[in-house]
């Protein structure tokens, strides 16, 4: 079964590198399985991911493979702790997300009804800086209640209870930060 979850890992890696949604060697994804943390391995390139560059924890935190895990593991750590509900979360580095959370405070407007209906609100959490405690905790604390958020100056978080939810709910954030961003510079001419 573990291959199957890093094959899954290794699919929506690619998918995200194709769409636009990280560049290089940012995001990272993760799944819980049968008490278990499947995530990217630290300096992995998400176009690239192989099935021997995931690394696996348990749920203590504890790295339980060779491979050592991403460096944002405290995220999907903390996430999975405060939502019982989740099976898998998208860290991704999308390019208008980002901008928004450079230009915005509180939260990315809601616009489409797909994104009202599917995440309600999107929080944009204050920076700290990446793989820290500190972060980890901030993301998870915005995630208790909601399903996306995006973190100033670094990225996007979002959760499903598959990889697939998770995935198409970060295209529906940058897709919802695209248009925020088209709107308002449409507004100047």
């Amino acid at each position: 079964m573990s291959r199957l979850v890093k094959a899954q890992l290794v699919k929506y890696s690619k998918l995200a590198h194709e769409r636009g949604l990280t560049a290089a060697f940012g995001g990272n994804l993760s799944i819980l399985f049968r008490g278990r943390i499947f995530i990217k391995a630290t300096g992995a390139v998400m176009d690239d991911l192989s099935p021997s560059q995931v690394g696996v924890m348990d749920l203590n935190g504890k790295q339980i493979s060779s491979i050592r895990p991403s460096s944002e593991w405290r995220l999907h750590y903390h996430v999975y702790h405060i939502r019982e509900d989740v099976r898998a979360i998208a860290h991704l580095h999308p390019p208008y997300s980002i901008a928004a959370s450079t230009l915005l405070e509180g939260a990315l407007p809601i616009i489409t009804p797909e994104a009202e209906i599917y995440l309600k609100k999107i929080p944009i959490v204050p920076f700290k800086p990446a793989g820290t405690e500190e972060l980890a905790l901030e993301v998870a604390n915005a995630l208790r209640d909601y399903d996306a958020a995006i973190m100033k100056n670094h990225g996007i978080v979002t959760l499903g209870k598959s990889l697939r939810e998770a995935f198409y709910k970060a295209e529906l954030v940058e897709e919802s930060a695209r248009l925020w961003y088209l709107s308002i510079n449409a507004k100047k001419h």
